[in-house]
């Protein structure tokens, strides 16, 4: 079985001073490395947030560039799909599809690779009815790909640790995409198997894709 985890940097938001959404996606065959790896820079680099979760936003440079290098020295394969709002010439009526389709993006990538995932995704909705339109959109981008067992949670990244680490590797595409700041992506880029960057001047929702079509 392996293991994804999937944050985001940006917001879904088209505007002019909001150019990109950073999808990140971070497998492995062992979570529990990492997991011991944000409790171990938790402890040895704290944190400014009174909930005691790591966030690249509130942590030091120093802290977000040793933390990515310990990251990447574990066997981990990081997928990234970044979102180029300024292309964007009619936007869905729903915004919240460029973040779904982005995500089903992302994950339909590690599947293709692995067609036994469990993953998890960082819990961007309290209402039930969007945590289910989130997932049923993933399984209709990667009804077509071969699958053996594919299991999706959504869960509170303070309690998964796996999921802070992935917020520290969206932040790093998103310093690249929207500063043009490549120092953090620099240390991770060596785990990277897949960086997409999409343009789509019109944003319809796409049809499900359906095996044999």
């Amino acid at each position: 079985m392996r293991y994804a985890f999937v944050d985001e940097s940006g917001t879904v938001a088209c505007n002019a001073d909001n150019h990109f959404l950073a999808i990140a996606l971070v497998s492995t065959a062992q979570p529990r490395t990492i997991e011991v790896l944000v409790r171990k820079a938790h402890k040895k680099y704290g944190t400014s947030l009174a909930s005691g979760e790591m966030k690249a936003d509130a942590s030091s440079e120093a802290t977000i560039r040793k933390f990515l290098q310990k990251l990447a020295a574990q066997p981990v394969a990081i997928v990234a799909v970044i979102i180029n709002k300024q292309s964007i010439v009619r936007p869905p009526a729903n915004l919240e599809d460029i973040y779904r389709e982005a995500v089903g993006q992302a994950v339909r990538h590690a599947v293709s690779r692995w067609p036994r995932m469990e993953i998890v995704l960082d819990k961007r909705y309290t209402a039930r009815k969007l945590r289910y339109a989130l997932e049923q959109s993933i399984r209709e981008q990667i009804a077509d790909l071969h699958q053996e067992v594919i299991l999706i949670h959504q869960e509170d990244s303070l309690a998964r640790k796996e999921l802070q680490a992935t917020d520290y590797v969206a932040w790093a595409f998103f310093q690249k995409y929207v500063h043009g700041d490549s120092r953090f992506y620099d240390l991770i880029a060596g785990r990277v198997i897949v960086e997409e960057v999409v343009e789509r001047r019109v944003w319809q929702k796409k049809k499900a894709a359906h095996p044999g079509s």
